[in-house]
Formats: C-alpha cells, sequence, structure tokens
C-alpha cells in the first residue's frame, strides 16, 4: 500500500470523521463540559475540535498528559495557552475556524473545471492541508473541494475581482457574489451530500455569503503542526 493510499485508509477510519457526519445530521455529543482524546491526524497534523459543551482533540499526546493541563468542552479546548502546549514552543497553530456544513445540490454541475490555478494562493493552501484537491471556478472565483480534516468533504472559495479574495474557506469582497459562487459550488457535491468549510468567524462578509448559500454552523476548530513532528 502506498503512502497516499494509507493516509487515505486512516483518514477514512478517524473517529473524527463520524463525529463531523453525525453532527451534519444533527446528532451532536453530550453537553457535559468534557474533552474526548483521539488519535493524532496523518501527515504530522493534529487538532482540537469544540462542539457546544464538549470538544475532540486529536493529538499523538497521551490521554493522560493532555487532560493533565485541564482543558474543557466549555472553550478551554481552544485556549491560546493550551494550543500552544498542543503545538509545542515551535509548532504552527492555525487560525480559530467556525466548522459549517451543507448539502450537495441536485441538478447538473454549474462550474468547470480549472486547470490554469495550480499556483493560485488557494490552491497552494487547500493541497497543503488537504488530498484530493480540486479546482473549479470561473470569472467570478475559485472553488476548491477536497478530503479535508478526518477526511471530510470540505470546500472552499476565493473570489477573483480586484480587492476581493478570501479568508479561511471565504470569499471577502461581495457576500451576494461569494452567495452565487457558493450555490453553484454545490451542484458540483452529489445531491444531500454533506459537504463542510471552514470559515474565519472574523472575516464577516465570508461568513455571511456561507450563512446565506445554506451551510449550518457546527462548531470550532483549530488545526496544529506540532513540533514533535518537525523533531520526528
Amino acid at each position: 500500500m502506498s503512502e497516499l493510499d494509507q493516509a487515505a485508509s486512516s483518514l477514512a477510519s478517524h473517529p473524527l470523521l463520524a463525529l463531523f457526519r453525525d453532527a451534519a445530521d444533527g446528532r451532536f455529543p453530550s453537553i457535559d463540559g468534557q474533552v474526548t482524546i483521539l488519535p493524532a491526524l496523518p501527515r504530522g497534523l493534529e487538532c482540537s475540535v469544540a462542539f457546544t459543551g464538549h470538544a475532540f482533540i486529536a493529538t499523538a499526546l497521551s490521554p493522560g498528559e493532555v487532560q493533565s493541563q485541564e482543558p474543557d468542552g466549555y472553550g478551554g479546548s481552544l485556549a491560546p495557552d493550551f494550543l500552544r502546549y498542543l503545538a509545542g514552543r515551535s509548532g504552527s497553530i492555525g487560525t480559530l475556524d467556525a466548522v459549517l456544513v451543507a448539502r450537495g445540490a441536485s441538478g447538473s454541475p454549474r462550474l468547470p473545471q480549472r486547470l490554469d490555478a495550480e499556483d493560485h494562493p488557494r490552491v497552494r493552501h487547500a493541497r497543503d492541508l488537504r488530498t484530493g484537491v480540486r479546482v473549479y471556478g470561473d470569472e467570478r472565483g475559485l472553488v476548491t473541494l477536497a478530503d479535508g480534516l478526518a477526511g471530510r468533504r470540505e470546500l472552499s472559495i476565493e473570489l477573483d475581482q480586484p480587492g476581493g479574495g478570501g479568508s479561511g474557506s471565504g470569499s471577502n469582497n461581495s457576500s451576494g457574489l461569494g452567495r452565487s459562487l457558493l450555490c453553484d459550488a454545490l451542484t458540483l457535491v452529489p445531491a444531500g451530500e454533506p459537504v463542510f468549510a471552514a470559515v474565519s468567524p472574523g472575516n464577516a462578509r465570508s461568513l455571511r455569503a456561507f450563512l446565506a448559500a445554506g451551510f449550518v454552523p457546527l462548531g470550532s476548530e483549530v488545526i496544529i503542526r506540532p513540533e514533535r513532528t518537525s523533531a520526528g
């Protein structure tokens, strides 16, 4: 089995994937303030994911070691000091993103594939964190579809307008233009199938565009590349 196949198999079996799918169907963890420790993700990634009143941390550290820091499911699992503990002194900590979900739309796909955007910053960012990245779009901007955190289907967009652009998985120019691109992007996903997005809450225009296109919030997350990974 190749390294890519092994990574795909690990993602498909990672318990976070089932948690995301359950949340997309309205089945959420108990609101008990607890933190559940899960195995680390492939490709040297770890994360802290928070739903209402319960958090999940995917890490190579032992459960006892993590719990000794006394994180909680009421926001403590995403506290800056705790995230720095997980990442180590020189590990990298991603942005705090809201996790959103929508469903694929029926009908023929409305966006063509883009083969001219491999060097685009949005595409490079997607390939850094995700696998199986495919790029679509038109004169409004780019859409990436990929296997993201724990193997979930993930969507991001970036507008091509001057002064536009995206942050996280959104666009920060016109919420109307972003909404129309997102609605067309959903036709790339099989009807009824969940597709996830990670959007920085501070990018309010992007967040409004995703909400207007039918995405609903599930929780929040931070992706980490810990120091211990680079040390081997």
